[in-house]
């Protein structure tokens, strides 16, 4: 922790800034081991203030005192009984601070022009700033590799006990069920976000909800499912076909796993992320499908399942050795439903390492 806090003085300094008030929960876990729940955004579970010098201080309320005096060690944890503006009001002064960030990609409007108007009564300026601690989160360290590595091969493990189990009448949202209470079972915090399990037409929706539905056998089951084990997160998508596949799937599976060995082939440090979505894309584009893939080949996964960085078009930075990406391509088609495969990799100096096994599900 200590170096990751060196990483946000040095910058809040190179700024001129005093302080960083951080309120997104990933990112105050990143910083100071503090795990708080948030129930939304309206009502957190606590602040970090993080001076350019002096001790970085954890500020929330009775009911997380003890969690924040456990899991946050080298912070000094204070209490804001009558709320984190009237504690502001007097911590700021007494530290000196007469310039002071928060995170306004993560602040409602509402309590910034709250904090413009106590930062006003006591003579202090306010600034937003947005992704300084997201950009050192991108890059991860050869711990974080292990713990995110860990995490794969659970959802894996979960994964390979579900498919045993695949047979058509199970109902879609009967299978994320089982997939999700499987995850607890062996070990996971939570799931990294609600499984995705989507088939027939439903499958031509890139996040269906599971409904109702039965599995038919012939069709196309996408399940995308991931878990967080010791505060990382996992993601992974399975395209599964019940029974004999015909040849449009057979093709357009093929067409997607290409696309996707592409996509990893352009990884490397120092390559554009546009230019890695473009490599998967043009497979697609050429064999006339491009209409049917939406969404961008990929994204950042950490602490948080959807972080920095994308692997979008619109993406100009470069990709760096240490972050972590899912490729994805997919085709999803009206009316007949859809195909998406879904690795994780770690980006390294002249290529990548696979987290996942190379496994399709679907022996074509």
């Amino acid at each position: 922790m200590n170096k990751r806090l060196s990483k946000i003085r040095a910058s809040l300094k190179r700024r001129k800034i005093d302080a960083l008030l951080v309120s997104q929960p990933d990112n105050r876990r990143y910083l100071s081991g503090y795990s708080g729940s948030d129930h939304g955004i309206s009502e957190s579970a606590g602040f970090l203030l993080i001076p350019a010098k002096g001790e970085p201080h954890l500020l929330t309320d009775s009911r997380f005192k003890l969690q924040a005096e456990k899991e946050s060690a080298n912070f000094v944890i204070t209490l804001y009984p009558g709320g984190l503006l009237k504690l502001l009001e007097k911590l700021l002064p007494s530290l000196g601070i007469k310039k002071l960030a928060f995170e306004s990609h993560y602040t409602l409007y509402s309590t910034a022009l709250a904090l413009e108007k106590m930062a006003a009564k006591i003579n202090i300026k306010i600034v937003g700033l947005k992704g300084l601690v997201e950009n050192f989160r991108a890059r991860k360290t050869a711990d974080e590799i292990s713990l995110i590595q860990r995490s794969v091969a659970l959802n894996e493990d979960v994964f390979q006990e579900v498919y045993k189990q695949l047979h058509p009448g199970i109902t879609e949202i009967k299978l994320a069920g089982i997939i999700e209470n499987l995850m607890i079972d062996k070990g996971a915090e939570q799931p990294s976000f609600s499984t995705i399990v989507a088939s027939g037409p439903n499958a031509a929706q890139p996040h269906a909800v599971p409904s109702h539905r039965p599995l038919r056998e012939g069709e196309t089951l996408i399940i995308d499912m991931g878990l967080v084990l010791d505060g990382y997160c996992s993601d992974m998508t399975r395209t599964i076909i019940l029974g004999r596949p015909d040849k449009k799937s057979v093709d357009l599976f093929r067409l997607v796993r290409k696309a996707q060995l592409a996509g990893i082939a352009a990884i490397k440090d120092g390559v554009i992320a546009a230019h890695v979505d473009l490599a998967a894309r043009k497979i697609i584009n050429d064999a006339g499908y491009g209409d049917y893939f939406g969404h961008g080949l990929g994204h950042g996964v950490g602490l948080a399942v959807h972080e920095a960085p994308s692997l979008s078009s619109r993406n100009r930075k470069k990709l760096r050795a240490g972050m972590v990406v899912t490729v994805e391509p997919g085709i999803y088609i009206p009316d007949w439903g859809g195909i998406r495969l879904e690795n994780m990799v770690v980006v390294k100096k002249n290529g990548i390492k696979n987290l996942n096994k190379d496994m399709t599900f679907l022996d074509i």
